[in-house]
């Protein structure tokens, strides 16, 4: 990412006039401009009156807010005699200080309060393709303040540097990997643990990307320490499994998938481990056997604390995704070609599904009615796809390949904004954007790269 002009240029030294979005305002026409050769904005009014204003505002954090305080980069007003003005070019980046940034143009008449403002736009630098365009929007949302993604939870923002990950690994980029090491060294002394098992459980794994995409050390430790974290909440109460929480209340299906997919991942990459490939085949024949798939070969949610039993709960998509990649893990480790069977016949299932599927587009269970899924159910369908890619690639022709294609064109025409932000319903509309919403769409056009 580079930044070829500075802020306060004369607009005509730009390379190229773009023009990325407009606005009106009591019949003035105020435009965005972009030169994505020099990485620059500008911004104009037409149709005016002496006295009627233009400038730039600019956000380093997916337009939540923008700089200085109240914005007006550039303030410019039309000179008398004239029906029309431009500011002075601004830079869209800061790329020494690792800023992304985003821009629009706004204006009013005069002395009238109205104010009009374009879209958020950005260059096409680190945007060349949909993919890299999606990680540059993700990466907006990233606050390296805290290692962690604003807008989203921290089990969420696990999830959003596995997908930065997957993205540099299946793209080559490096632009973003900076993230890895800094992510590490803000949250490290924690261990990457709290009362949820399913939190440490996602950032064990993506630790091994981590371990994967780098060949550090550190990353690999951290995830075995995530592991060693987990087993230490598992018991024989309803024969076996781990406990979400360390209350010990409640198993659940997503704490043990990611327990199979991480501990199968750990052994596939310690030379001579048996510890971790033995706990990862118990806990998935307890799984297997627990009833938390159901007949239609869908996971539910948990089991019931008294019974042992299924409790019918809600067959979110994560939880028919998860336990995909570990399998994929599993199989490498053992060589049982049955587990792929077993994990392409959750595959079936899930994506044929009609309620998972309406209209062949992946929709959580949550999107329907009212509900908005709240902070968590956002990051549920790019887990999905990106556990089904993994199998798809494990096994023999890509039978999934297509599947994938549709959800990575679906979000891509359906649910996007001009900044290239992406929202919660696939098949749309666009609803508003956070870095949950942003992972999943990501995952999804990494998916099938």
């Amino acid at each position: 990412m580079c930044t070829i002009s500075s802020d306060g240029r004369d607009p005509a030294l730009a390379q190229e006039d773009r023009e990325a979005g407009r606005a009106t305002v009591w019949g003035r026409t105020v435009k965005v401009h972009l030169s994505d050769a020099d990485n620059v904005a500008w911004a104009s009014i037409d149709e005016g009156d002496p006295g009627d204003e233009v400038w730039l505002d600019r956000s380093f954090d997916g337009g939540l807010t923008w700089e200085p305080d109240g914005g007006k980069l550039g303030l410019t007003k039309i000179p008398e005699g004239a029906a029309g003005t431009r500011t002075m070019l601004v830079d869209v980046d800061v790329p020494a200080a690792r800023r992304i940034g985003a821009i629009r143009a706004c204006g009013r008449a005069g002395d009238r309060p109205e104010i009009a403002c374009t879209p958020w736009v950005r260059s096409t630098v680190a945007a060349a393709t949909p993919t890299d365009a999606a990680a540059t929007a993700l990466m907006q949302f990233y606050d390296q303040d805290t290692g962690l993604w604003r807008t989203t939870g921290w089990w969420n923002s696990a999830n959003a540097l596995t997908a930065i990950l997957d993205y540099s690994r299946h793209t080559g980029s490096t632009t973003y990997r900076y993230a890895v090491g800094l992510t590490f060294e803000k949250d490290a002394a924690g261990g990457f643990t709290n009362e949820f098992l399913d939190d440490t459980g996602w950032w064990g794994l993506a630790w091994i990307r981590a371990y994967d995409l780098t060949g550090e050390q550190r990353y690999l430790d951290m995830a075995r320490h995530a592991a060693d974290y987990m087993w230490s909440y598992e018991d024989d109460h309803c024969g076996g499994g781990l406990w979400w929480k360390t209350d010990k209340r409640y198993k659940n299906a997503i704490t043990n998938e990611l327990f199979v997919k991480l501990a199968a991942s750990l052994h596939n990459r310690i030379a001579g481990d048996t510890t971790h490939l033995t706990r990862a085949r118990d806990t998935w024949q307890w799984f297997d056997g627990s009833g938390l798939i159901n007949a239609q070969h869908l996971v539910n949610d948990g089991l019931d604390f008294d019974t042992c039993r299924n409790n019918q709960q809600t067959t979110w998509t994560y939880n028919q995704g998860v336990i995909l990649g570990g399998l994929v893990e599993l199989q490498r480790a053992t060589g049982d070609t049955g587990l792929l069977t077993r994990a392409r016949q959750i595959a079936d299932a899930a994506t044929t599904d009609p309620l998972l599927n309406p209209g062949g587009v992946l929709r959580e269970p949550c999107e329907g009615g009212t509900g908005d899924c709240g902070a968590d159910g956002p990051s549920f369908k790019g887990v999905f796809v990106r556990n089904l890619a993994e199998l798809d690639r494990a096994v023999g022709g890509r039978p999934y390949h297509d599947y994938l294609r549709t959800q990575a064109d679906s979000v891509y025409s359906r649910d996007r904004n001009p900044l290239d932000q992406y929202g919660l319903h696939w098949a749309g509309p666009y609803d508003g954007a956070d870095a949950a919403r942003q992972h999943a769409a990501l995952d999804a056009l990494t998916a099938v790269l």
